[in-house]
């Protein structure tokens, strides 16, 4: 993750064939998640079960997996309402960047588990990647030479040292876990957005810090607008 400057999508079209889709940018937010007492105990994304069905069987997206974006983006909509970050654009990210958590075969568990783990590749300065020597002695991502991007959202260990925080009640911070990673994301893009996502500048710096990669920003985009639309992409 890396800042970078904001560069226009305007001229950026979608490939896609089937119902229209926004372009826009931000992403529209889809259906509205409830409103949820954050501060109760245990997964409180478990509230979101009657809401995250019916989107989950219309996009595809896992039912844990959505109950999550809905927990971050409702958590952050109460605490920092002047982000204005949607549970779309966390479906994007993760979208793009794990399967929702199913990325080669791992699988989701109803306590938002992801396993098995999902690793990057080390990040040795190969194959157009950065160079980020280790940095936790491998506690993390277990790679005792180079950082890994870890978990359902992919955040390397030292981003992940500074953001990563606790969502679904037992006690630990784990970029293996999906309310974990959702929430952790969702105040990292906050702060990257300098606390306003609600612009096409914010969103789409904040997208750009997340990954320095203008293609990555436009699959980000397709698929927060698809989902937001409540269609699989």
């Amino acid at each position: 993750m890396a800042a970078a400057t904001a560069v226009s999508l305007a001229a950026c079209t979608l490939p896609w064939d089937k119902p229209d889709i926004p372009e826009g940018i931000p992403p529209g937010p889809g259906i509205q998640q409830p409103y949820l007492d954050v501060n109760a105990p245990g997964r409180t994304a478990d509230l979101l079960r009657e809401w995250a069905e019916p989107i989950a069987e219309n996009t595809g997206i896992p039912r844990t997996s959505l109950e999550a974006y809905g927990n971050a983006a409702e958590i952050q909509r109460q605490q920092h309402p002047e982000c204005g970050i949607a549970w779309t654009t966390l479906a994007g990210i993760a979208g793009v960047e794990s399967k929702h958590g199913e990325h080669r075969g791992s699988s989701v568990a109803a306590n938002g588990d992801v396993s098995p783990a999902i690793r990057g590749v080390a990040l040795d300065g190969s194959g157009g990647n950065w160079e980020i020597k280790d940095s936790d002695a491998g506690k993390l991502d277990g790679d005792k030479e180079y950082d890994r991007a870890m978990g359902p959202f992919q955040f390397i260990p030292e981003t992940w040292k500074r953001f990563g925080v606790d969502a679904n009640g037992d006690g630990k911070a784990d970029p293996d876990n999906i309310d974990d990673a959702a929430l952790s994301a969702a105040r990292y893009l906050c702060v990257s957005a300098g606390g306003d996502m609600t612009t096409p500048e914010g969103w789409e710096k904040a997208v750009m810090v997340y990954n320095n990669s203008m293609s990555y920003v436009i699959k980000v985009r397709n698929y927060a607008n698809a989902y937001s639309i409540n269609v699989r992409y």
